[in-house]
């Protein structure tokens, strides 16, 4: 069965070439170095966990070894992933394409067309693997667990560091973003790894926030008396001495904050990600199908549980 091809173009001349896709969501938590990549996992990797504690006593004259080493492990394993789609040749015959498929009876697909359908699957993959990072479901046919879900039965996790959440909005972002970086342990706190990971809603509001409601400090016209007309870049970003990471894929409402080098995401050859294969089955099963195809896989993980502070995350084991 052919994937689903509605054509709704119109004759425009031979000169009328060119696709104009959807704007597609960049995968931009792996891209910007938002968490650590593991690539090159056939099946899983063991990610070792080393704590060091007690180490230190008074000196006297002999060798009296102290101290305890804790080695534990979190498994992470990329789950196998595909893209099978195909098109049949027949539904751009009377296309405004027609012509570039040659004239003959044995024609192929449009080369614009095939063009457009590599790029196209490569930037969905790579907005599909951003959501499913944050708020992914393995249960689900085409996802993984993604840090929202993983975060849901993180048993490691203190209490005092599941913030409950609500409905955000510019008027009690900051507060919001206050009571996640209240909950950040101190040890954790100065760290140049750690980040307060947000959605995009989250970052609007902000940013709203900073056009100045008479509160927090701002003033009326807000920040530098800019009131709306407020120039935040994303990058550099700070709240309360912590750098704010916006992800695309995050889920409205949900705030995470831990290290960079605590998240972890998966994969095989990190190229399968921009590999799509296209094979026309005319000289195989004689039909007018073409088939495009896209297999790789992708997993996350987190390393230590008790070093994340998460809202708006329900932990049913902490």
């Amino acid at each position: 069965m052919a994937t689903t091809n509605s054509i709704t173009t119109t004759y425009a001349g031979e000169a009328a070439q060119g696709y104009i896709a959807a704007a597609l969501l960049s995968g931009n938590t792996i891209e910007n170095g938002g968490v650590t990549v593991k690539p090159n996992i056939k099946y899983k990797q063991v990610i070792n966990r080393n704590k060091l504690e007690d180490i230190v006593r008074d000196a006297t004259c002999d060798f009296d070894a102290v101290g305890t080493i804790t080695k534990t492990e979190k498994i992470l394993e990329p789950k196998r992933l595909n893209v099978p789609l195909q098109v049949c040749k027949e539904d751009f015959r009377s296309d405004w394409d027609a012509v570039s498929m040659g004239y003959s009876a044995h024609d192929v697909l449009p080369k614009s067309f095939a063009d457009f359908m590599i790029a196209e699957m490569a930037g969905k993959v790579a907005e599909k693997t951003e959501i499913d990072l944050w708020s992914g479901v393995s249960s689900t046919n085409g996802e993984f667990d993604g840090f929202e879900t993983l975060f849901q039965t993180n048993a490691e996790q203190p209490a005092a560091q599941e913030i409950a959440g609500t409905t955000l909005t510019a008027a009690n972002i900051q507060a919001q973003m206050a009571l996640v970086v209240d909950a950040i342990p101190n040890r954790l706190y100065t760290n140049p790894n750690l980040r307060l990971y947000i959605p995009i809603s989250a970052y609007k509001f902000y940013v709203r926030s900073l056009g100045g409601f008479g509160t927090s400090g701002q003033g009326a016209a807000g920040v530098n008396s800019l009131g709306p007309n407020q120039s935040i870049a994303i990058d550099g970003l700070v709240f309360d001495g912590v750098q704010i990471f916006v992800c695309n894929g995050m889920s409205d409402n949900v705030m995470i904050c831990t290290t960079i080098d605590n998240l972890f995401f998966g994969t095989g050859l990190l190229s399968d990600h921009n590999e799509v294969k296209l094979l026309d089955m005319s000289d195989i099963d004689l039909s007018d199908n073409v088939r495009f195809s896209m297999k790789y896989t992708a997993g996350c993980q987190y390393g230590f549980g008790q070093d994340v502070v998460t809202y708006g995350i329900t932990n049913s084991a902490n």
